[in-house]
């Protein structure tokens, strides 16, 4: 489920095992501006009779209400199924299943561990339908890419691409920072959609940046430099360490000439930033 559920285009398809990984606050001119009020609508993709998954271990009452009132067959991470870490492995509970030895997912970032316990679960409620080997599951697990999230690029400095465009994500993307080790500075590299939560997501990093470039993205949707900037002098942050560029690939590639060699570069805010960096670094 994406843009809620009850009005997204993934509730065209009649789904088997419809899925909720996470409920927070997104699109709230179209879905509310509560977790209770997103809930109901994410809510909309599960069908009578079937099996549904929420990731989220909190899920707001409204979904629950939700499955409840339709009869699915709900089943919520934490309490229906788990993933354990186990050292370099892991280990994953569910509805009639328990896998040990599991390695960890090729993407980066702890939460991914919570997506991988999703994941099974759903190839789980399948298998009368469609078997998974075990193999296959394992193969699965350490050959999973996913350009754009928390994705790393080779090479010095280190530059790291994530479309995060709310704070959930945002706080994500931070977590993740967080657990790679040192760097002596970190550039940022930020463009955003005007209709995003702007001064969340930077409240969510600017702990975790030393240099900002902004810039806007095109079409009429986007945030301009001076919004960004204005949300970065309410979070605090020293007009010194922003500068504004006309574009993303402007903006990259003035991070990249200032970053040293054991600096870190961080584009994020939108899908349209990562692919403009990405284009940009080729």
């Amino acid at each position: 489920a994406g843009l809620g559920g009850r009005l997204d285009a993934v509730n065209a398809i009649d789904a088997d095992v419809p899925t909720v990984t996470s409920v927070d606050i997104d699109h709230s001119e179209f879905l509310g501006d509560t977790r209770e009020a997103i809930g109901r609508e994410k809510a909309g993709v599960f069908r009578a009779g079937r099996v549904a998954l929420c990731g989220d271990p909190d899920p707001p009452q409204s979904l629950l209400d939700e499955a409840a009132r339709i009869g699915a067959r709900l089943y919520v991470a934490g309490r229906d199924f788990t993933a354990t870490a186990e050292g370099t492995q892991w280990r994953y509970r569910g509805p009639g299943s328990e896998r040990f030895g599991l390695p960890h997912p090729a993407l980066r970032g702890a939460y991914q561990l919570g997506n991988a316990a999703c994941a099974i679960a759903a190839v789980d409620a399948l298998r009368d339908r469609l078997p998974v080997s075990a193999g296959a599951l394992r193969d699965g697990l350490v050959g999973v890419e996913l350009p754009g999230r928390f994705q790393v690029l080779p090479g010095r400095p280190t530059r790291v691409l994530d479309v995060a465009h709310n704070p959930h994500a945002a706080r994500a993307l931070a977590s993740c920072l967080a657990s790679m080790g040192y760097h002596a500075q970190t550039h940022a590299v930020v463009g955003m959609l005007a209709d995003k939560d702007i001064d969340g997501v930077v409240a969510a990093l600017r702990g975790h940046v030393d240099r900002w470039t902004v810039a806007p993205l095109a079409g009429p949707r986007g945030a301009s430099a001076q919004r960004l900037a204005d949300a970065l002098a309410r979070a605090g942050v020293s007009p010194a360490a922003v500068r504004a560029a006309p574009d993303v690939a402007s903006a990259w590639r003035a991070a990249v000439d200032a970053a040293g060699e054991a600096d870190r570069i961080v584009a994020f805010g939108s899908f349209l930033t990562v692919a403009a960096a990405l284009a940009a670094d080729r």
